[in-house]
């Protein structure tokens, strides 16, 4: 019979077990909506050798995926997020688009977040830290990929004792590229239509081709606020890339152009998990 401390082995937060009263001697009993540790995935199925399928054949079920992707903005981390998504079945879990969600719905932590976001301040690591880590609490049983957190070493520890992270995709593409590519892009306001002055060019320069409409620059794509964005990407999160490859964990994919990157990411994440896409596998874009 298990000891207590072996039914207590679980992550603190997707424990499986729970107490039950009622039961003689305090034990424990496993709760129903919960399977897995989101540490060890696939522990709780090691350790009693379960298997799937008949009894005279068994099949090792593989670990759950937790990956983190980073990368400067304007390095094509949408691009291979989405790309990543469709490949590989996984959960995509974007820090900022959370927060854009919780603002919206004026929860408790969009307000605060919009307070800090108002006074332009930085959002605390523990307000990002609890965001987060609520929302990775519904995904215990799925594979899935972080965006756009952790930021800092303070937001990585906290995440590492929650949930053992296996891969960190890093997009190391060169700032001077990335400055390129985003002081060159220019929106139509009205349909959210985007313009690359060099490869996706409006047939009329600053003027957009449906509406015949004025195209405007964002504040963040001007030359000096895209400098300022990169040298702040820089300076909070290489701390975070030297905190994951210390760890063996860091993963980094250089280049200039996302669709010549994109084919070596692939590679490796086919060495982790299976391509769920039914097409379009043998090239895959």
């Amino acid at each position: 019979m298990r000891s207590d401390a072996t039914l207590r082995r679980s992550c603190r937060c997707c424990s499986p077990w729970e107490d039950r009263p009622g039961l003689a001697g305090g034990a424990r009993r496993r709760s129903p909506g919960r399977r897995r540790s989101c540490r060890d995935p696939a522990a709780p199925l090691r350790a009693r050798g379960r298997s799937s399928g008949s009894s005279g054949s068994r099949m090792v079920v593989p670990p759950l995926l937790r990956a983190v992707i980073m990368g400067p903005p304007g390095s094509g981390k949408g691009t291979v997020s989405a790309r990543i998504i469709k490949h590989f079945g996984v959960k995509h879990l974007s820090s900022g688009d959370l927060l854009r969600d919780n603002m919206q719905k004026k929860t408790e932590v969009g307000i605060l977040a919009k307070s800090y976001i108002d006074q332009g301040q930085l959002i605390p690591d523990h307000i990002m830290t609890q965001l987060m880590l609520n929302e990775i609490k519904d995904l215990d049983q799925y594979n899935w990929l972080l965006d756009g957190f952790p930021r800092t070493v303070v937001q990585a520890e906290a995440l590492d004792k929650e949930c053992h992270i296996d891969t960190v995709i890093d997009l190391d593409v060169p700032f001077e590229t990335i400055k390129c590519r985003l002081t060159a892009r220019w929106i139509h306001p009205a349909s959210g239509r985007v313009y690359n002055l060099e490869f996706n060019p409006p047939k009329v320069q600053g003027i957009d081709d449906i509406t015949g409409e004025p195209l405007v620059q964002r504040d963040d794509d001007k030359p000096e606020t895209v400098s300022k964005r990169l040298q702040a990407y820089d300076a909070q999160t290489k701390p975070v890339l030297e905190y994951y490859r210390k760890k063996g964990l860091l993963k980094s994919f250089s280049g200039t152009e996302t669709n010549k990157i994109w084919p070596h990411i692939y590679a490796f994440l086919q060495t982790k998990l299976p391509d769920v896409s039914q097409k379009d596998a043998a090239n895959p874009r």
